[in-house]
């Protein structure tokens, strides 16, 4: 019986190439281990920060060292095109973080060849990238967040009268503390907490460097709980874990900074509460119209025993020690099992 052909396609054009990069080679190491070995052959295909695509040398080297490739330079005329192994492929496993690749651009292009592929589709995946979208979506199923508001770079940018007008309305609406985010960035990258009118207009300003559209939240005091989603239309939930950290908030530094955070699998909160947040986690995953996995971010505030939906990552951290696999592991799904399931849920959707 001949292997399944999967494409692992990893780096892209996002500030999280480097986490792309240790994404990958632990999921190489989990469908070629065991039982993996025998079903399927994992054929790389990297995306250099520039765009252009490789296949060959070039990824297998990218992640034997786990360092990405320089790129001083960019070819128009090359970027996003196939390389002629991408027509062996069966099914493509894109660990693509952030945008250009987790935000249904490289989904609709994989949709366009025709060839199944592991995690949600274009919508799910637009949804779970856009920040304002996902909370209207959120909104519409139900599930209780906290106070935002939403902020265009031109009203940030426009003129000296608006931009007062502005800061009164969220001091009025959201008030002390808030976090200002890009609506389309994510992984942390751009988000500010501010306390004051000064750290407020400083934090609109930097957002609006990365986005054009921008969103204000309430800040909360509350734990950060985590729940893993596995699955297409019958989506199942995992254990839940918890993120704890030693910085003001969970910002990128902190996220990828060994030390900075741990993990705590299972969380030590109260059972109705752990049930409570895998029942919205599904919600969430259904939401949004993922697909095949998703990590769902919440706040639990410990006083009033509240539980408010933060966000859902459609395509979260995946090495070995990454908080999904990790709390699948928890929830009795080695890793390898859950590079195999992932791959078999994809080709399940297409009908394959």
């Amino acid at each position: 019986m001949s292997k399944t052909r999967v494409g692992l396609l990893f780096g892209g054009r996002s500030g999280e190439h480097e986490v792309s990069i240790n994404s990958a080679r632990s999921i190489r190491q989990g469908l070629t281990s065991g039982e993996n070995s025998d079903k399927y052959e994992v054929i790389p295909f990297y995306i250099e920060k520039n765009g252009l695509w490789h296949a060959g040398d070039v990824p297998r080297q990218v992640l034997e060292t786990g360092r990405p490739l320089p790129s001083d330079t960019e070819t128009k005329a090359d970027l996003w095109r196939f390389p002629a192994e991408s027509a062996e492929i069966d099914v493509w496993f894109p660990v693509l973080h952030g945008p250009n690749g987790e935000d249904g651009t490289v989904q609709g292009l994989l949709t366009l060849a025709r060839v199944p592929f592991v995690g949600s589709g274009v919508l799910g995946s637009a949804l779970g990238m856009d920040k304002i979208a996902m909370k209207i979506a959120f909104a519409g199923a139900g599930l209780p967040q906290v106070k935002y508001k939403t902020v265009t770079r031109a009203e940030i940018w426009s003129n000296a009268c608006v931009f007062p007008k502005l800061c009164d309305e969220i001091e009025s609406e959201i008030g002390y503390p808030c976090f200002i985010k890009p609506a389309n960035l994510g992984s942390s990258v751009g988000i500010s907490k501010a306390r004051t009118r000064g750290e407020l207009e400083s934090a609109l300003d930097s957002a609006a460097s990365f986005d054009r559209r921008i969103i204000v939240e309430a800040g909360v005091t509350a734990r950060e709980i985590e729940c893993a989603v596995l699955g297409n239309d019958d989506p199942k939930a995992s254990v839940v874990g918890e993120i704890t950290f030693n910085s003001d908030f969970y910002d990128y530094e902190t996220k990828y900074t060994d030390g900075r955070s741990a993990m705590v699998i299972p969380a030590a909160i109260p059972d109705e509460i752990a049930e409570k947040v895998r029942e919205m986690a599904v919600l969430a995953f259904r939401a949004v119209d993922a697909a095949g996995l998703s990590r769902v971010d919440f706040f639990y505030v410990e006083k009033t025993g509240e539980v408010l939906i933060n966000e859902i990552n459609t395509l979260p951290g995946f090495t070995a020690f990454s908080m999904y696999p990790q709390l699948w592991k928890a929830t009795g799904l080695p890793f390898p099992e859950l590079v195999d399931r992932l791959i078999q849920l994809a080709l399940e959707r297409s009908g394959s």
